[in-house]
């Protein structure tokens, strides 16, 4: 019931950022990005360079949709960790054109495919929520960041 106008990802920017300093003003602590489908198509390229996010996650990440082409020529700069779930059956972003996604990104990133999961992991919610887990598990420890391995 949103009454604001779609701006083709840049105002959604805009207003990730803004979460963004509400999150580092309430709560002063590192931040995980997490971004579904076009929250993560505009999410990714908001918080790539904030320092506050100390990682980030893709959810259903857009690689083709309806005529639409989302680029990530923005992740060769983004050295934090990152984490690409999608399903196998994922119509707007194909395994193989995710993966080719994140060849783009440095170490340390990881591409996790649910397999049988569509766009929005219909029956595989387990499945994508053990990914996130295993994922934070490895790179974040309570109270302080991991080293990246």
């Amino acid at each position: 019931m949103s009454e604001g106008e779609h701006d083709k990802g840049h105002g959604e920017q805009d207003d990730v950022r803004a979460a963004l300093d509400w999150l580092a003003a309430a709560y002063p602590l590192p931040i995980l990005f997490c971004g579904f489908s076009f929250g993560a198509a505009t999410g990714l390229r908001a918080v790539c360079e904030d320092q506050r996010v100390v990682g980030l996650i893709g959810l259903g990440t857009p690689v083709g949709v309806e005529g639409r082409v989302y680029t990530y020529q923005f992740l060769k700069d983004c050295m934090r960790p990152k984490l690409f779930v999608s399903g196998s059956r994922d119509q707007y972003g194909p395994p193989a054109s995710l993966r080719k996604v994140a060849e783009l990104a440095p170490e340390p990133k990881e591409v996790v495919i649910v397999e049988g999961g569509d766009h929005f992991f219909e029956g595989h919610l387990a499945e994508m929520q053990s990914a996130i887990q295993a994922w934070v598990g490895k790179y974040f420890k309570t109270g302080r960041q991991a080293e990246a391995s």
